[in-house]
């Protein structure tokens, strides 16, 4: 014990306590780092599972192909008037539609209010 009736050794046992701690938290923090990539790490590639996947994009494209170079109209959205047209169509249209470019914009915006209109729901019988 020294003069003001300290432990010489208290000081030093609070810093090995903090030192001991902080430790201990960065090894439970590494801890959850190191289980999160593992549950979160994808399985390997695999030459089936690579095959897979070039099948998958392969019809993947060609049904996009399929609706891209459609050269008819075909409904998306009947109730909503929404039509997968065809390309060289939509550009002709975008053209026509922004030689005016102030009223292209205004018909831009009524077209994709009237596409993401929301049927508002039917009132609870409690309300």
């Amino acid at each position: 014990m020294n003069s003001t009736g300290e432990c010489k050794y208290t000081k030093c046992a609070a810093v090995c306590a903090y030192v001991v701690a902080a430790t201990g938290a960065l090894l439970i923090v590494a801890g959850l780092v190191w289980v999160t990539y593992q549950y979160t790490k994808p399985e390997a590639l695999t030459e089936d599972r690579a095959a897979l996947r070039r099948k998958n994009l392969k019809e993947l494209r060609a049904a996009n192909a399929e609706v891209m170079n459609n050269p008819n109209f075909i409904w998306k959205d009947q109730a909503h008037g929404m039509v997968h047209m065809p390309i060289d169509y939509s550009k002709e249209m975008v053209l026509k539609f922004y030689q005016n470019p102030a009223a292209g914009r205004t018909n831009l915006i009524a077209r994709e209010e009237k596409a993401t209109a929301k049927v508002p729901e039917k009132p609870s019988q409690f309300e």
